[in-house]
């Protein structure tokens, strides 16, 4: 039989496309041509595939080949056909069987040498090969653990082609897998990982060993700290204002240890975001932590937002996805970048637009933004230290706009520590975990109310819902009511003062808010407390 097909997957960002790889053999002048829009990494495929089946003691072909990927109308990129294309040819040349490999699905890069290459985004490839009804895939041994996270479907990993042409045809396989086995045993390193993870931006999660940064270690700050509670017990975005040295960043730092474990299905979403962009730590194929992403204030608009040549990558929104995004010296940052965080604020996910394709990524993050008061730092309503203009502190404060800031739901200005807070340790400073604990219970409380709604914290249930759908006591709005009606408070602002005044109440478990906890969401929102005690005191 001179025709054979097998499957493989296109990611189009965090979207797989099933591909069905042809494979056709004519009498001709010996030529290997692929089409089916293939890239420039794609279309070298046919001398790294005829190599590795060269070197795999397979004979290659001598007469006309053409290796089809359909769909057509959908570009393919990367390495990862490779294996599927080896196949396919070497079914069509009657050294394998076609219908052992026709309900397969292989993903993988094919060495020079034969040996099968990881190649990043396994996880919403397999994924997408279960929708699409596959239940067999191969993969590269080395992402074997990431296949397997999806259930229902059975995954052999492999190190060359020969072992996977001896696990096709019903034979052992071939002893120099053994030995390559027992040289990974003995430590010797693998050259194959390294394409499969790349820098980042900056981007960790609070299991790293190298960073154990404790709540308790910040001294004073007990309103910012407060906000940073509320900020992870509802998943609302947080604005930290005030001189450098205050301790912003280490209250920012801070924030993801507090945040709760990712369930499994938020796992899944974003272990497969850091697949793709090449961040999956060593030996950890499943992401259970929060992520955390603090780009530097000169990254450009397609690394935060998603980007790039060809079809558009994830970008830091989407790296922190179902973490936490922060933006230090936030003013600093050029401000289409800024403006271009509303969407997604908004919307939980990114639309970008290419020439080569339009893509949808997920982007439900945690902002939290921190910025000087001015371009020296030292401006405040207090003293007169500040060596800049009128004109030089407003213009500095206006790069953060009013529609950016309006939605975010939490705005605190960070004082100076004192000398007594900084020298003096404070025995009652709660630590992360005590923290933890109390932020993990408001969103178990949280998610019984939301249990049969598609939102799981308070941060992301429309104003409508929470007005008409979720009463709180009577008369609760009264000082909310009144902020609307000079002008201090919008629609959008009055519906996260909502938010926010049930992430207090699930704080303190109560059944539902009452008037303090409107005041307390009103004064972390305008910075004006209406005679009530300063949170956390």
């Amino acid at each position: 039989m001179a025709f054979a097909h097998t499957g493989s997957v296109a990611l189009l960002g965090v979207d797989g496309v099933v591909v069905e790889v042809q494979a056709d053999l004519e009498p001709g002048v010996a030529a290997f041509t692929i089409v089916g829009l293939p890239d420039k990494a794609l279309s070298e495929a046919k001398d790294r595939v005829r190599a590795a089946v060269v070197n795999s003691g397979e004979k290659w072909p001598q007469r006309k080949l053409t290796v089809g990927l359909s769909p057509a109308s959908v570009p393919k990129s990367g390495s990862g056909f490779d294996l599927a294309i080896a196949c396919a040819v070497l079914a069509a040349a009657e050294r394998l069987d076609p219908a052992a490999i026709a309900k397969l699905l292989l993903i993988g890069e094919l060495g020079l040498d034969g040996r099968v290459r990881p190649v990043r985004g396994v996880l919403p490839a397999v994924l997408a090969a279960v929708d699409a009804g596959y239940d067999q895939v191969v993969v590269p041994r080395q992402t074997e653990a990431e296949a397997a996270l999806v259930p229902g479907v059975t995954v052999h990993g492999v190190r060359t082609l020969r072992q996977l042409i001896a696990l096709l045809s019903g034979q052992p396989s071939a002893e120099e897998d053994a030995d390559t086995d027992a040289d990974r045993a003995r430590d010797l390193p693998d050259n194959a990982l390294a394409g499969l993870s790349l820098p980042g931006l900056g981007v960790r999660s609070r299991a790293d060993e190298a960073d154990l940064r404790d709540l308790a270690d910040v001294a004073g700050q007990y309103e910012a700290r407060r906000a940073l509670e509320i900020a992870a017990a509802g998943g609302h975005h947080l604005f930290l204002k005030g001189p450098p040295g205050a301790g912003k960043t280490m209250l920012a730092e801070r924030l993801p240890g507090i945040l709760p474990p990712l369930t499994r299905q938020e796992a899944l979403e974003v272990t497969a975001v850091h697949s793709i962009a090449g961040l999956l730590p060593a030996g950890r194929p499943l992401v259970r932590e929060a992520p955390y992403c603090a780009p530097h204030h000169s990254t450009t608009m397609p690394a935060i937002v998603g980007g790039g040549s060809g079809l558009p990558r994830p970008g830091a929104v989407s790296l922190a996805h179902r973490g936490v995004l922060f933006l230090d010296e936030a003013p600093e940052f050029p401000v289409r970048v800024l403006e271009a965080l509303r969407q997604p604020l908004e919307s939980g996910e990114v639309v970008v637009a290419r020439s080569a394709g339009s893509l949808r990524l997920p982007a439900r993050f945690l902002l939290l933004l921190a910025a000087n008061p001015c371009p020296c730092g030292r401006w405040s309503r207090r003293d007169e230290q500040c060596d800049c203009t009128p004109t030089m502190v407003s213009r500095y404060q206006n790069r953060l706009s009013g529609p950016l800031l309006d939605r975010v739901d939490l705005r605190v200005e960070v004082d100076a520590v004192t000398r007594l807070e900084l020298l003096d340790r404070d025995a009652t400073a709660e630590t992360t975990a005590v923290v933890a604990a109390r932020v993990l219970a408001a969103r178990e409380r949280a998610a019984a109310r939301l249990v049969d709604t598609p939102w799981r914290t308070n941060g992301e249930v429309p104003g409508h819902e929470l007005r008409t759908r979720w009463r709180l006591v009577p008369g609760a709005l009264q000082d909310a009511e009144r902020d609307m009606e000079r002008g201090f408070l919008t629609a959008r602002g009055l519906d996260r003062v909502l938010r926010v005044a049930w992430t207090t109440a699930d704080l303190a478990g109560l059944d539902r808010p009452g008037r303090d906890e409107v005041r307390t969401a009103l004064a972390l929102r305008t910075g004006f407390n209406r005679g009530l005690p300063g949170p956390g005191r």
